[in-house]
């Protein structure tokens, strides 16, 4: 820090401490209210701030998710707000979103969805290795069931479990390799078996 910032921040400070001493001498017959009110105010300031840093978080908790249609042999996926394409997947009969991934190969299960499809992570052998956005991580080779996108249904299918830290399931290319034709158009990914 220069001078000059050094000096501002002094003139700052002072002005800073006049301002709240004035404010006391003013109000001291009735501090006890106007500290409350000013309290209210700085409440309701932290809260509009929070709000404001939220609100991508919350729109997309709160919103309405975008919904899978299916037309015949296709199968139609909006994009989200956060530009990504989520589907609704059943993995051995459970309901679980995936974020289609181009950038990944496989099938990949979150520990918790893994869990939710009735694999239990602690029995798995975790001997592959996956270089992601967050580093390399342990994954353990599994097989589904079942996996269910609208009416098209795939027996046996492999896929993997990620033992790092990932919050949405991931479907790569190896499923979407599965179907015969692949479109993104007007916000929206067309899959065609």
């Amino acid at each position: 820090m220069d001078t000059d910032n050094v000096m501002r921040l002094v003139y700052l400070s002072v002005l800073g401490t006049a301002v709240v001493f004035w404010f006391l001498a003013q109000n001291r017959q009735s501090l006890n209210k106007t500290l409350q009110q000013v309290m209210a105010w700085v409440f309701i300031f932290v809260g509009v701030v929070a709000v404001v840093g939220l609100w991508e978080d919350i729109r997309t908790t709160v919103g309405p998710a975008p919904q899978m249609t299916v037309t015949g042999e296709s199968i139609q996926v909006p994009r989200s707000a956060d530009g990504h394409y989520y589907l609704p997947v059943q993995v051995n009969g459970e309901p679980i979103t995936f974020l289609v991934d181009t950038g990944a190969s496989q099938i990949v299960l979150s520990d918790k969805d893994a869990r939710r499809a009735g694999i239990d992570p602690n029995q798995l052998n975790y001997f592959g290795r996956a270089l992601t956005a967050n580093g390399e991580v342990r994954t353990a080779p599994v097989r589904l069931d079942t996996l269910t996108v609208g009416p098209i249904t795939d027996q046996n299918v492999s896929a993997w479990i990620n033992e790092g830290e990932l919050h949405k399931s991931l479907l790569g290319m190896d499923y979407l390799h599965r179907f015969s034709n692949i479109q993104f158009t007007d916000g929206r990914m067309i899959l065609s078996r």
